[in-house]
C-alpha cells in the first residue's frame, strides 16, 4: 500500500516511516530480528538496573512490546504507544500469550493528546525511536508531550545514536563532509537515509551531544545522567571522560522533569 500524500502524514513522519509504521512483515519479524542485538541487550540491562521498584510506565515507540513487556513482567504498570497497529497486535498476542496486562495506545509521538498530564513516573524512548521523527520541530514537540504526560520529577530514559557514528564507514564520512557545513551555519540538519529492512529510504536522526542536550532542555527536561555507549557492544564505554563525543556510538540519557 503506498503512503498518503505527505501533506496528509502525522507530524513527524515521512512516507518512508509510514511504510515502516505499515508493515506487518516487520511486526512479524520484531522479536527474533533483535533477538540477538547488542543494544537490546544492554538496554534492557542497563534499565533494568536504574529502576527496580514498580510505577506506571509509558513506552513510547513501544514497537512489538520488547521493554513494555520485560517492565510488565516485573510488575510496573505500562502503557505501550506506538504508530504502528501491526506492532501494538503482535504486542498485545505475546502480552496475551503470557498473562500480561499491557495497555496499547495507537498515537503519533508528536500527539499525545489522548493521555492525560502528569499520568506516568517513567518514559521510555529507546533505540533511537526520538530519531526515527523527521524534522528537528517535531522532535522537539515529541520530547514536550514526553514531558507533559510524567509527573513533576519524572524520568525519561532516552536511546540516541551519535552523530561522529558516521565516522566509521566511508559512506557515513561522505555524508559528514556535506553535512557539517550546513549545520556549521545554523541550517536545519538533514539525516542520511539508507535501506532499512526492505524499506528503502528509511532515515534515523543522529544527533549531536549538545544538539540533544538542547533538545531536551527545550522541553523542560533536566538531565540527570549519560551513558556513552560503544559502537560494537552497546555496552558503556571504558573511559566515558575520554573525548565520549568521538568515541561513543550513541547515548542512554536519563533526564527528569521540574518539580
Amino acid at each position: 500500500m503506498s503512503p498518503p500524500p505527505r501533506w496528509q502524514l502525522p507530524p513527524g513522519v515521512d512516507p518512508a516511516l509510514w511504510d515502516y509504521a505499515s508493515s506487518g512483515r516487520l511486526a512479524a519479524e520484531e522479536a527474533g530480528y533483535f533477538a540477538d542485538d547488542p543494544l537490546t541487550r544492554a538496554d534492557e540491562e542497563i534499565l533494568a538496573s536504574r529502576f527496580a521498584e514498580p510505577c506506571d510506565l509509558v513506552d513510547l515507540g513501544c514497537g512489538a512490546g520488547r521493554l513494555s513487556l520485560a517492565f510488565s513482567r516485573r510488575g510496573f504498570r505500562v502503557t505501550a504507544v506506538d504508530l504502528s497497529l501491526p506492532m501494538l497486535a503482535a504486542l498485545g498476542r505475546s502480552a496475551d500469550a503470557e498473562g500480561l496486562l499491557v495497555a496499547r495506545v495507537r498515537a503519533n509521538l508528536c500527539r499525545l493528546e489522548g493521555l492525560p498530564d502528569g499520568r506516568f513516573d517513567l518514559a521510555l524512548s529507546m533505540y533511537s525511536t526520538l530519531g526515527m521523527i523527521s524534522g528537528v520541530e517535531a522532535r522537539r514537540t515529541a520530547l514536550r508531550q514526553a514531558a507533559r504526560v510524567l509527573r513533576p520529577g519524572g524520568v525519561l530514559a532516552l536511546h540516541a545514536h551519535n552523530l561522529w557514528l558516521h565516522l566509521r564507514d566511508p559512506q557515513g564520512r561522505r555524508w559528514l563532509l556535506g553535512e557539517l557545513p550546513r549545520r556549521a551555519v545554523g541550517r536545519p540538519p538533514s539525516d542520511r537515509r539508507m535501506t532499512y529492512r526492505g524499506i528503502p529510504g528509511l532515515s534515523v536522526h543522529a544527533f549531536g551531544w549538545s544538539e540533544l542536550r538542547r533538545d531536551l532542555a527545550s522541553a523542560g527536561f533536566l538531565v540527570d545522567e549519560v551513558l556513552p555507549l560503544d559502537a560494537i557492544t552497546a555496552r558503556p564505554i571504558r573511559r566515558p571522560r575520554l573525548l565520549p563525543r568521538l568515541r561513543a556510538g550513541g547515548w542512554i540519557v536519563f533526564a527528569r522533569t521540574a518539580g
